[in-house]
Protein backbone atom coordinates (compact mmCIF):
# COMPACT_ATOMS: atom_id res chain seq x y z
CA UNK A 1 0.00 0.00 0.00
CA UNK A 2 1.51 3.54 -0.88
CA UNK A 3 2.20 5.82 2.01
CA UNK A 4 0.54 8.61 2.45
CA UNK A 5 3.33 10.78 2.44
CA UNK A 6 4.24 9.46 -1.08
CA UNK A 7 5.24 11.82 -3.02
CA UNK A 8 5.76 12.66 -6.97
CA UNK A 9 8.42 14.49 -8.27
CA UNK A 10 9.48 15.42 -4.58
CA UNK A 11 5.50 16.89 -4.17
CA UNK A 12 3.23 15.37 -1.87
CA UNK A 13 0.54 13.19 -2.73
CA UNK A 14 -2.01 14.95 -1.32
CA UNK A 15 -1.01 18.35 -3.00
CA UNK A 16 -1.00 16.78 -6.00
CA UNK A 17 -4.45 15.31 -5.96
CA UNK A 18 -5.71 18.68 -4.80
CA UNK A 19 -4.49 20.06 -7.51
CA UNK A 20 -5.76 17.46 -10.09
CA UNK A 21 -9.25 17.76 -8.34
CA UNK A 22 -8.95 21.70 -8.46
CA UNK A 23 -8.64 21.24 -12.52
CA UNK A 24 -10.79 18.05 -13.01
CA UNK A 25 -13.62 19.95 -11.09
CA UNK A 26 -13.03 23.55 -12.86
CA UNK A 27 -12.36 21.74 -16.17
CA UNK A 28 -15.82 19.32 -16.42
CA UNK A 29 -18.12 22.24 -15.79
CA UNK A 30 -16.26 24.50 -18.92
CA UNK A 31 -15.88 21.68 -20.82
CA UNK A 32 -19.12 21.02 -20.50
CA UNK A 33 -20.48 23.86 -21.38
CA UNK A 34 -17.97 24.92 -24.15
CA UNK A 35 -19.14 21.69 -25.97
CA UNK A 36 -23.08 22.67 -25.70
CA UNK A 37 -22.27 26.10 -27.19
CA UNK A 38 -22.85 25.29 -30.96
CA UNK A 39 -26.65 24.97 -30.71
CA UNK A 40 -26.88 23.85 -34.54
CA UNK A 41 -24.37 20.82 -34.03
CA UNK A 42 -25.36 19.34 -30.91
CA UNK A 43 -24.36 15.46 -29.85
CA UNK A 44 -26.90 13.48 -27.99
CA UNK A 45 -25.83 14.08 -24.78
CA UNK A 46 -27.18 10.58 -23.88
CA UNK A 47 -24.70 8.91 -25.63
CA UNK A 48 -22.44 10.85 -23.59
CA UNK A 49 -23.69 9.52 -20.56
CA UNK A 50 -23.46 6.10 -21.69
CA UNK A 51 -20.34 6.19 -22.79
CA UNK A 52 -19.11 8.04 -19.42
CA UNK A 53 -20.31 5.30 -17.34
CA UNK A 54 -18.50 2.91 -19.75
CA UNK A 55 -15.38 4.22 -19.25
CA UNK A 56 -15.94 4.67 -14.87
CA UNK A 57 -16.86 0.57 -15.45
CA UNK A 58 -13.70 -0.51 -16.94
CA UNK A 59 -11.86 1.93 -14.74
CA UNK A 60 -13.56 0.35 -11.53
CA UNK A 61 -12.87 -3.13 -12.88
CA UNK A 62 -9.15 -2.84 -13.38
CA UNK A 63 -8.95 -1.46 -9.96
CA UNK A 64 -11.13 -4.12 -8.54
CA UNK A 65 -8.87 -6.81 -9.90
CA UNK A 66 -5.49 -4.98 -9.08
CA UNK A 67 -6.42 -4.91 -5.60
CA UNK A 68 -7.74 -8.08 -5.62
CA UNK A 69 -4.17 -9.05 -7.15
CA UNK A 70 -2.65 -6.76 -3.68
CA UNK A 71 -4.81 -9.22 -0.98
CA UNK A 72 -4.33 -12.34 -2.14
CA UNK A 73 -1.42 -12.37 -4.75
CA UNK A 74 -3.43 -13.67 -8.01
CA UNK A 75 -6.18 -12.64 -10.55
CA UNK A 76 -9.32 -14.96 -10.33
CA UNK A 77 -11.89 -13.80 -13.03
CA UNK A 78 -14.73 -16.28 -11.08
CA UNK A 79 -14.03 -14.83 -7.95
CA UNK A 80 -14.37 -11.32 -9.06
CA UNK A 81 -17.11 -12.42 -11.32
CA UNK A 82 -19.19 -13.68 -8.10
CA UNK A 83 -18.15 -10.57 -5.93
CA UNK A 84 -19.78 -8.08 -8.40
CA UNK A 85 -23.19 -10.27 -8.87
CA UNK A 86 -23.13 -11.41 -5.47
CA UNK A 87 -26.87 -11.94 -4.08
CA UNK A 88 -27.23 -8.15 -2.76
CA UNK A 89 -26.00 -6.58 -5.84
CA UNK A 90 -29.39 -5.58 -7.02
CA UNK A 91 -29.84 -2.84 -4.32
CA UNK A 92 -27.13 -0.57 -6.45
CA UNK A 93 -30.09 -0.50 -8.90
CA UNK A 94 -31.88 2.14 -7.95
CA UNK A 95 -28.49 5.00 -7.32
CA UNK A 96 -27.60 3.97 -10.54
CA UNK A 97 -31.01 4.87 -11.98
CA UNK A 98 -30.60 8.30 -10.12
CA UNK A 99 -27.29 8.74 -11.10
CA UNK A 100 -27.56 8.22 -14.63
CA UNK A 101 -30.93 11.04 -14.23
CA UNK A 102 -29.10 13.36 -12.57
CA UNK A 103 -25.44 13.16 -15.16
CA UNK A 104 -28.31 13.61 -18.29
CA UNK A 105 -30.28 16.53 -15.93
CA UNK A 106 -26.02 17.77 -15.86
CA UNK A 107 -26.05 18.45 -19.67
CA UNK A 108 -29.51 20.29 -19.42
CA UNK A 109 -28.02 22.40 -16.80
CA UNK A 110 -24.53 23.73 -18.50
CA UNK A 111 -26.43 23.78 -21.90
CA UNK A 112 -29.05 26.87 -20.56
CA UNK A 113 -26.87 28.12 -17.58
CA UNK A 114 -23.28 30.01 -17.53
CA UNK A 115 -20.41 27.71 -16.11
CA UNK A 116 -19.94 30.18 -13.17
CA UNK A 117 -23.57 30.08 -12.21
CA UNK A 118 -23.94 26.26 -12.59
CA UNK A 119 -20.75 25.44 -10.45
CA UNK A 120 -22.24 27.95 -8.06
CA UNK A 121 -25.78 26.50 -8.08
CA UNK A 122 -24.29 22.72 -7.97
CA UNK A 123 -22.97 23.34 -4.43
CA UNK A 124 -26.26 23.16 -3.40
CA UNK A 125 -25.81 19.18 -3.07
CA UNK A 126 -24.01 19.66 0.05
CA UNK A 127 -27.51 20.65 1.68
CA UNK A 128 -29.30 17.68 0.08
CA UNK A 129 -26.73 15.01 0.86
CA UNK A 130 -27.08 16.50 4.49
CA UNK A 131 -30.87 16.70 4.91
CA UNK A 132 -30.49 13.01 3.37
CA UNK A 133 -28.46 12.21 5.47
CA UNK A 134 -30.16 13.47 8.37
CA UNK A 135 -33.65 11.69 7.42
CA UNK A 136 -32.23 8.44 5.89
CA UNK A 137 -29.18 8.07 8.38
CA UNK A 138 -30.39 9.78 11.10
CA UNK A 139 -27.06 12.05 11.32
CA UNK A 140 -26.73 14.29 13.71
CA UNK A 141 -25.30 17.70 12.51
CA UNK A 142 -23.55 20.39 14.59
CA UNK A 143 -24.19 24.14 15.01
CA UNK A 144 -21.99 25.22 12.91
CA UNK A 145 -23.11 22.63 9.75
CA UNK A 146 -26.69 23.93 10.05
CA UNK A 147 -25.36 27.40 10.22
CA UNK A 148 -23.26 26.77 7.00
CA UNK A 149 -25.59 25.34 5.38
CA UNK A 150 -27.91 28.64 5.64
CA UNK A 151 -25.24 30.49 4.63
CA UNK A 152 -24.88 28.09 1.48
CA UNK A 153 -28.30 28.44 0.69
CA UNK A 154 -28.37 32.41 1.19
CA UNK A 155 -25.41 32.65 -1.05
CA UNK A 156 -27.19 30.26 -3.93
CA UNK A 157 -29.93 32.60 -3.75
CA UNK A 158 -27.90 36.21 -4.29
CA UNK A 159 -26.35 33.95 -6.93
CA UNK A 160 -29.75 33.77 -9.01
CA UNK A 161 -30.76 37.53 -8.08
CA UNK A 162 -31.58 39.66 -11.10
CA UNK A 163 -28.69 42.68 -11.30
CA UNK A 164 -31.35 45.36 -11.99
CA UNK A 165 -29.23 46.26 -15.04
CA UNK A 166 -31.82 47.88 -17.44
CA UNK A 167 -30.52 45.81 -20.12
CA UNK A 168 -30.22 42.61 -18.17
CA UNK A 169 -33.94 43.31 -17.35
CA UNK A 170 -34.97 42.99 -20.90
CA UNK A 171 -33.60 39.75 -21.53
CA UNK A 172 -35.65 38.22 -24.37
CA UNK A 173 -38.38 35.59 -22.79
CA UNK A 174 -36.76 32.06 -24.32
CA UNK A 175 -33.37 33.56 -22.62
CA UNK A 176 -35.34 33.47 -19.32
CA UNK A 177 -37.29 30.31 -19.96
CA UNK A 178 -33.76 29.03 -20.48
CA UNK A 179 -32.32 30.16 -17.33
CA UNK A 180 -35.56 28.70 -15.26
CA UNK A 181 -35.43 25.39 -17.36
CA UNK A 182 -31.18 25.27 -16.73
CA UNK A 183 -31.90 26.01 -12.41
CA UNK A 184 -34.36 23.63 -12.25
CA UNK A 185 -32.23 20.74 -13.67
CA UNK A 186 -29.51 21.91 -10.85
CA UNK A 187 -32.06 21.79 -8.08
CA UNK A 188 -33.72 18.15 -9.05
CA UNK A 189 -29.79 17.19 -9.82
CA UNK A 190 -29.14 18.35 -6.53
CA UNK A 191 -31.34 16.46 -4.83
CA UNK A 192 -31.38 12.85 -6.44
CA UNK A 193 -27.77 13.64 -5.75
CA UNK A 194 -28.49 13.70 -2.12
CA UNK A 195 -30.79 10.71 -2.41
CA UNK A 196 -28.64 8.65 -4.09
CA UNK A 197 -25.49 9.78 -2.41
CA UNK A 198 -27.08 8.78 0.98
CA UNK A 199 -28.47 5.84 -0.08
CA UNK A 200 -25.36 4.35 -1.66
CA UNK A 201 -23.66 4.99 1.66
CA UNK A 202 -26.04 3.24 3.34
CA UNK A 203 -25.70 0.54 1.09
CA UNK A 204 -22.40 0.80 2.17
CA UNK A 205 -22.68 0.31 5.79
CA UNK A 206 -24.47 -2.97 5.76
CA UNK A 207 -22.11 -3.84 3.29
CA UNK A 208 -19.16 -6.32 3.49
CA UNK A 209 -18.19 -5.73 -0.01
CA UNK A 210 -14.91 -3.32 -0.60
CA UNK A 211 -15.78 0.09 -2.00
CA UNK A 212 -14.14 -0.64 -5.24
CA UNK A 213 -16.28 -3.75 -5.88
CA UNK A 214 -19.78 -1.62 -4.47
CA UNK A 215 -18.59 1.02 -7.58
CA UNK A 216 -17.91 -1.64 -10.39
CA UNK A 217 -21.58 -2.55 -9.49
CA UNK A 218 -23.18 0.98 -9.47
CA UNK A 219 -21.38 1.52 -13.04
CA UNK A 220 -22.43 -1.49 -14.33
CA UNK A 221 -26.13 -1.27 -13.37
CA UNK A 222 -25.90 2.25 -14.68
CA UNK A 223 -25.22 1.45 -18.46
CA UNK A 224 -28.86 -0.04 -18.39
CA UNK A 225 -30.91 3.04 -17.56
CA UNK A 226 -28.25 5.14 -19.49
CA UNK A 227 -28.77 3.32 -22.32
CA UNK A 228 -32.64 2.70 -22.27
CA UNK A 229 -33.74 5.74 -20.85
CA UNK A 230 -31.32 7.63 -22.71
CA UNK A 231 -29.88 6.79 -25.78
CA UNK A 232 -33.47 4.64 -26.84
CA UNK A 233 -35.97 6.44 -25.50
CA UNK A 234 -34.76 10.40 -25.32
CA UNK A 235 -32.56 9.99 -28.07
CA UNK A 236 -33.57 6.65 -30.31
CA UNK A 237 -35.02 8.26 -33.64
CA UNK A 238 -31.94 11.14 -33.91
CA UNK A 239 -29.43 8.10 -32.86
CA UNK A 240 -30.66 5.87 -35.24
CA UNK A 241 -30.61 8.30 -38.13
CA UNK A 242 -27.63 10.29 -37.77
CA UNK A 243 -25.13 7.28 -35.52
CA UNK A 244 -23.90 6.98 -32.23
CA UNK A 245 -21.53 9.25 -32.30
CA UNK A 246 -23.12 12.43 -34.09
CA UNK A 247 -21.87 15.53 -34.13
CA UNK A 248 -18.55 14.48 -31.56
CA UNK A 249 -15.31 15.91 -31.21
CA UNK A 250 -12.28 15.92 -29.07
CA UNK A 251 -14.30 18.68 -26.34
CA UNK A 252 -17.36 16.43 -26.18
CA UNK A 253 -14.39 13.32 -25.60
CA UNK A 254 -12.92 15.72 -23.09
CA UNK A 255 -15.84 16.24 -21.59
CA UNK A 256 -16.74 12.07 -21.14
CA UNK A 257 -13.37 11.79 -20.07
CA UNK A 258 -13.35 14.34 -17.22
CA UNK A 259 -17.10 12.74 -16.10
CA UNK A 260 -15.27 9.74 -16.10
CA UNK A 261 -12.09 10.17 -14.01
CA UNK A 262 -13.87 12.17 -11.23
CA UNK A 263 -14.45 9.46 -8.93
CA UNK A 264 -10.87 8.47 -9.28
CA UNK A 265 -9.66 11.33 -8.57
CA UNK A 266 -11.76 12.35 -5.58
CA UNK A 267 -10.53 8.68 -3.85
CA UNK A 268 -7.17 10.09 -4.27
CA UNK A 269 -7.91 12.89 -2.53
CA UNK A 270 -9.20 10.95 0.06
CA UNK A 271 -6.75 8.84 0.90
CA UNK A 272 -3.97 11.12 0.67
CA UNK A 273 -5.50 14.76 1.85
CA UNK A 274 -8.37 15.74 4.95
CA UNK A 275 -11.48 17.18 4.46
CA UNK A 276 -10.30 20.52 4.66
CA UNK A 277 -8.10 20.47 1.91
CA UNK A 278 -11.20 18.41 0.19
CA UNK A 279 -13.00 21.34 0.62
CA UNK A 280 -10.68 24.39 -0.18
CA UNK A 281 -10.08 22.31 -3.32
CA UNK A 282 -13.89 22.88 -4.10
CA UNK A 283 -13.54 26.43 -3.24
CA UNK A 284 -10.64 27.12 -5.87
CA UNK A 285 -12.52 25.02 -8.44
CA UNK A 286 -15.47 27.84 -8.06
CA UNK A 287 -13.04 30.14 -8.51
CA UNK A 288 -11.64 28.63 -11.51
CA UNK A 289 -14.78 28.17 -13.02
CA UNK A 290 -15.73 32.03 -12.51
CA UNK A 291 -12.78 33.63 -14.12
CA UNK A 292 -13.09 31.10 -17.20
CA UNK A 293 -16.51 32.44 -17.59
CA UNK A 294 -15.16 35.82 -17.82
CA UNK A 295 -12.94 35.26 -20.25
CA UNK A 296 -14.46 32.73 -22.29
CA UNK A 297 -18.10 33.48 -22.43
CA UNK A 298 -18.02 37.14 -21.42
CA UNK A 299 -19.86 36.16 -18.19
CA UNK A 300 -21.27 39.33 -16.76
CA UNK A 301 -20.10 39.93 -13.08
CA UNK A 302 -22.63 41.86 -11.03
CA UNK A 303 -22.04 42.58 -7.23
CA UNK A 304 -24.81 40.52 -5.93
CA UNK A 305 -23.07 37.43 -8.11
CA UNK A 306 -19.71 37.94 -6.09
CA UNK A 307 -21.79 38.57 -2.95
CA UNK A 308 -23.49 35.61 -3.53
CA UNK A 309 -20.48 33.26 -4.58
CA UNK A 310 -17.97 34.62 -1.50
CA UNK A 311 -20.62 32.89 0.68
CA UNK A 312 -20.84 29.77 -0.99
CA UNK A 313 -17.19 29.39 -0.26
CA UNK A 314 -17.58 30.13 2.63
CA UNK A 315 -20.11 27.80 3.63
CA UNK A 316 -18.66 25.19 1.58
CA UNK A 317 -15.19 25.53 3.80
CA UNK A 318 -17.12 25.87 7.05
CA UNK A 319 -18.93 22.77 6.59
CA UNK A 320 -15.93 20.65 5.51
CA UNK A 321 -14.16 21.73 8.88
CA UNK A 322 -14.59 18.88 11.28
CA UNK A 323 -16.58 19.66 14.50
CA UNK A 324 -14.06 20.20 17.29
CA UNK A 325 -13.81 17.90 20.06
CA UNK A 326 -16.40 15.64 18.67
CA UNK A 327 -16.02 12.13 20.70
CA UNK A 328 -17.95 9.54 18.54
CA UNK A 329 -18.64 6.30 19.90
CA UNK A 330 -16.74 3.17 18.98
CA UNK A 331 -19.85 1.15 17.72
CA UNK A 332 -20.89 4.27 15.80
CA UNK A 333 -17.37 4.38 13.97
CA UNK A 334 -18.53 2.14 11.04
CA UNK A 335 -15.75 1.93 8.49
CA UNK A 336 -14.67 -0.24 5.80
CA UNK A 337 -11.07 -0.47 4.59
CA UNK A 338 -11.55 -1.73 0.83
CA UNK A 339 -8.34 -3.22 1.12
CA UNK A 340 -6.63 -0.12 -1.79
CA UNK A 341 -6.91 2.63 1.51
CA UNK A 342 -9.97 3.98 1.20
CA UNK A 343 -12.16 4.29 4.72
CA UNK A 344 -15.55 4.74 4.71
CA UNK A 345 -16.92 6.51 6.98
CA UNK A 346 -20.96 7.15 6.61
CA UNK A 347 -22.62 10.05 5.69
CA UNK A 348 -19.97 12.00 4.45
CA UNK A 349 -20.31 11.64 0.55
CA UNK A 350 -21.42 15.62 -0.80
CA UNK A 351 -19.71 14.61 -4.86
CA UNK A 352 -22.64 13.90 -5.83
CA UNK A 353 -20.86 11.84 -9.13
CA UNK A 354 -21.58 8.44 -8.80
CA UNK A 355 -18.65 7.31 -6.37
CA UNK A 356 -18.42 6.78 -2.00
CA UNK A 357 -16.27 9.46 -0.20
CA UNK A 358 -15.49 9.55 3.49
CA UNK A 359 -14.27 12.22 5.38
CA UNK A 360 -10.72 12.23 4.82
CA UNK A 361 -9.43 13.52 8.41
CA UNK A 362 -11.13 10.19 9.65
CA UNK A 363 -9.02 8.09 6.58
CA UNK A 364 -5.84 7.60 8.53
CA UNK A 365 -4.09 4.65 6.46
Amino acid sequence: MMPTDATILGVPLKYVSLFTLCIQNSTLVIVMRYSRLDKENLYYTSTAVFLSELAKFVICLYVAGRNQVRETGRFSIQELYSQIFAPDAWKLMIPAALYTIQNNLQYVAVSMLDAATFQVTYQLKILTTALCSVIMLRTSLSGIKWFSLVLLTFGVALVQMPSGDPVNSSEDDDGYMEKIVGLGAVAVACVISGIAGVYFEKVLKGSKASVWIRNVQLSFFSLFPALIMGVWWKDGAGVWENGFFYNYNYVVLAAIACQAVGGIIVAMVVKYADNILKGFATSISIILSFLASVYLFDFIVTSTFLMGATLVLIATYMYSKPDPKQEIPTNNKEKEDDGYGYAYTPANNVNGNGYTSVDGSESQV
